[in-house]
């Protein structure tokens, strides 16, 4: 085999070892059921619904997205189009404590009486205050509707639905966007040498070949 092959084979196997470090996954999402308890106009109510929370970083903030799969709640009469607004909290763990609210549209069609209401999708702003792994998990639910106010509280203590390592603004994060899971720790450095190598893998290749051009001669297996 040619001095050009082999440099040709190594550089394709560095540049595949690259992609396959930099897809794997460093922090950890999950749906979780959520049972809420909700206080309503006309009486106690109870839902469980599977909630979503993904995270796209925007600058040194985060905008976060809380999904709903099932309904929660109901009415005992019709909703019209955009007679209902829908907000919740959205509690914050591990290496920084507090809350971020979040907000949805309005109900784009009418909801049936005695239908489980079906949230849209809730985002807000998250900007970290203190770096490390932070946890979001769903919290108190509120809905206006008809000038009354349904409150749904998470009846079941339950666990994150997103875990992020992050840095505090004016850092550098380690935090993924687009939803992505995020790499630290070594990770991070076995893909910067892999990179590095099929670099210079890539300029040697071009320096052989240009060697061989300009000599205008075949190098021997």
């Amino acid at each position: 085999m040619s001095y050009q092959k082999r440099t040709a084979l190594a550089l394709a196997a560095a540049v595949a070892g690259s992609v396959v470090l930099m897809t794997a996954p460093a922090a950890h999402a999950t749906v979780v059921d959520v049972d809420y308890k909700c206080r309503t106009p006309i009486g106690p109510k109870a839902a469980v619904s599977p909630i979503d929370i993904k995270a796209v970083k925007s600058g040194s903030s985060y905008k976060l997205t809380m999904s709903f799969q099932k309904g929660v709640s109901s009415s005992p009469v019709e909703l019209g189009k955009g007679a209902m607004n829908p907000s919740a909290l959205i509690e914050l763990g591990g290496a920084e404590g507090g809350k971020v609210p979040v907000s949805g549209p309005a109900n784009a069609a009418a909801i049936p009486a005695n239908t489980p209401i079906k949230i849209n999708d809730l985002s807000g702003t998250y900007t970290p205050k203190k770096s490390g792994k932070v946890t979001f998990t769903a919290g108190v639910l509120t809905i206006k509707a008809l000038g009354t106010t349904t409150t749904c509280t998470p009846g079941n203590s339950p666990g994150p639905s997103l875990e992020l390592d992050v840095t505090a603004a004016g850092g550098s994060s380690q935090a993924s966007a687009s939803g992505e899971l995020p790499k630290t720790g070594p990770l991070d450095s076995a893909t910067a040498l892999a990179t590095l190598g099929g670099t210079i893998l890539l300029s040697g290749a071009a320096g052989v070949l240009w060697l061989t051009r300009r000599s205008g001669g075949r190098i021997a297996s």
